[in-house]
């Protein structure tokens, strides 16, 4: 495959590390670079794979190349799209609303001829853009507060129109909800893009990004006012020669593949980099083991002395500090060393039982070192699937999430890259700090995206049930025995799924009296119905409805749930 321009290994985009010149020294530039190589081998690092797309519009002259790697849309795109955007969906109801991903809108228009349209309205910082996207009904990312928000005040409204304000990348679509109106505003200003929802007084009401990162000027409630300044120049169409009923989609087709790109480079990024830091703690722990081998095999030489000891027990007097034995195999006289305090025969007894401890330690290291092999070869295995997921074109991401959720790899992301990601506005006024970490509780991540809460303690049960969890959150707890309040984060969703409802349930047991049991019943019911008496002991609540879930324990699932910890 063709050389990038771009590293694989370092972290933000574009880096070319050229080797140091050094006067005077032939080769200096060869070993430069290979002192880099060696400075990350094993991990993978070296490797670079082009992160842009083949096709128009991908260079910098093409259209509007911000630094740092973001391309964003020009004004004279975002103009047409706006004007392109009105024809087709001015009237229409707008009937569903997605998170497509963490900063992406996916919004379902339908005419009067029921012919559905998608749109995309992404704030990402690099990739921020109004596109047609198809909806294919899948469940997208988990909604956060934005999405919710903005669900359960637009689904059903109609459109009434579509504009472009001014000359500062605001994309504005104007929604009848009534007897309410709303103004969807994607603010396409790379780094500080965000979208926000302003109500019928123009007052902000919600936005997906934090303001903190876009518009320090504004505050929820303030009316909206649009950002200072204005764009230097109206830039280049990078897709002027294609038609309008294909524009959107074209702009959706190559900003989708920047981004399939881009993520997917960051996730391989993380995944070699995790295995990497596991490979080298594995080769330190193989280099203690070997030392430790090494002194084990010397057992063999306590087995020799204590059958020279034998020979010549008779012959040791009280005191003696050690005693000279002839050992007829070698042809040598063999000194042996002596404890003075002890008597011949405990002296004897001291050489096999350090030969019998020592010969045991052997074969527990040996065993340690063939885990270890097992899993540098677990690791080798995991990095060539990496590799070649990013190797084709376009870079499978399917297949580096499916290496992301081995067990291996989520244990690994936990230990050394774990996911702290930032709400888009915060839920909760009160600092986590502020709450005792014995109180706190363990946090784990379903494959679905949902988190799993897990008390530590009676009182951090109580906390965990009564104070953080919501009415249509899940209480899961082993029926007739000890255990933790299990609590499944919903999001406000009636019907989780499946999977992450087992997941709960796994927990329940492994943190309980009957861990070790192979089936259980579970008793599960939404926290509303979770009550705590007045008076009552820390831990005890009382359950009402609800219904009980028998599981058929599975190991390989327990591993997947506990391997996806999120906090400390």
């Amino acid at each position: 495959m063709e050389e990038s321009r771009f590293s694989y290994g370092k972290k933000g985009g574009a880096s070319r590390i050229p080797p140091r010149r050094v006067p005077g020294r032939p080769g200096a530039r060869a070993a430069a670079g290979k002192r880099f190589c060696q400075a990350h081998a094993g991990v993978g690092i070296c490797r670079r794979w082009d992160v842009q797309p083949n096709g128009p519009g991908d260079s910098p002259r093409d259209g509007a190349h911000a630094p740092g790697g973001m391309f964003v849309l020009c004004l004279r795109e975002i103009r047409r799209a706006g004007r392109i955007l009105d024809a087709a969906v001015t009237g229409c109801v707008l009937k569903r609303v997605a998170q497509a991903d963490a900063l992406s809108l996916l919004l379902t228009c339908v005419d009067r001829g029921k012919t559905r349209t998608g749109i995309l309205l992404s704030c990402d910082p690099e990739y921020a853009r109004v596109c047609a996207l198809e909806d294919t009904g899948a469940p997208g990312a988990p909604a956060g507060s934005f999405a919710e928000f903005t669900r359960a005040r637009l689904a059903g409204a109609i459109v009434s129109g579509v504009s472009v304000s001014g000359r500062n990348r605001q994309i504005r679509l104007e929604l009848d909800a009534r007897p309410d109106s709303w103004s969807l505003i994607l603010s396409i200003m790379g780094p500080r893009s965000n979208l926000y929802l302003a109500d019928a007084m123009g007052r902000l009401a919600h936005a997906m990004r934090p303001l903190e990162e876009t518009r320090r000027d504004l505050k929820i409630g303030d009316v909206w006012t649009d950002p200072a300044g204005s764009a230097p120049s109206e830039g280049v169409d990078r897709w002027e020669d294609v038609a309008d009923d294909a524009y959107l989609g074209a702009i959706g087709r190559q900003y989708g593949q920047m981004q399939l790109r881009r993520d997917a480079l960051g996730l391989a990024r993380t995944i070699e980099q995790v295995l990497g830091r596991e490979r080298q703690l594995l080769g330190r722990k193989w280099n203690r083991l070997e030392e430790d081998l090494a002194q084990a095999r010397l057992a063999e030489t306590y087995r020799r002395k204590g059958e020279l000891l034998k020979t010549v027990l008779h012959e040791i007097r009280p005191g003696d500090d050690r005693i000279t034995a002839s050992d007829y195999a070698a042809g040598a006289e063999v000194d042996i060393a002596l404890d003075p305090d002890l008597s011949p025969s405990e002296n004897l007894e001291a050489y096999f039982e350090r030969y019998r401890k020592d010969s045991r330690g052997a074969g527990f290291i040996e065993q340690q070192l063939s885990k270890l092999t097992a899993e540098r070869r677990e690791i080798d295995a995991a990095e060539s699937s990496v590799r070649a997921a990013m190797e084709a074109d376009p870079p499978d991401r399917p297949a580096l999430e499916r290496i992301g959720s081995t067990p291996l790899v989520r244990r690994l992301i936990g230990r050394y890259a774990p996911r702290r990601p930032k709400a888009a506005v915060p839920e909760r006024p009160k600092a986590e700090s502020a709450v005792p970490a014995r109180l706190r509780p363990k946090r784990y991540r379903t494959g679905d995206g949902l988190e799993i809460w897990v008390g530590r303690s009676d009182e951090g049960n109580d906390y965990v049930t009564t104070r953080m969890a919501r009415g249509n959150d899940l209480f899961f707890h082993l029926e007739g025995y000890p255990g933790s309040h299990v609590i499944l984060r919903t999001g406000g969703r009636t019907d989780p799924p499946p999977a992450s409802v087992l997941d709960a349930c796994e927990l329940a047991v492994h943190f309980s009296k009957m861990k070790e049991a192979r089936s259980a019943d579970v008793h599960v019911a939404p926290v509303k119905n979770v009550k705590k008496p007045a008076g009552a002991k820390p831990g005890l609540v009382y359950v009402s409805r609800g219904r009980t879930i028998r599981l058929r324990r599975d190991p390989a699932r327990l591993q997947n749930i506990l391997a996806s910890r999120i906090d400390a």
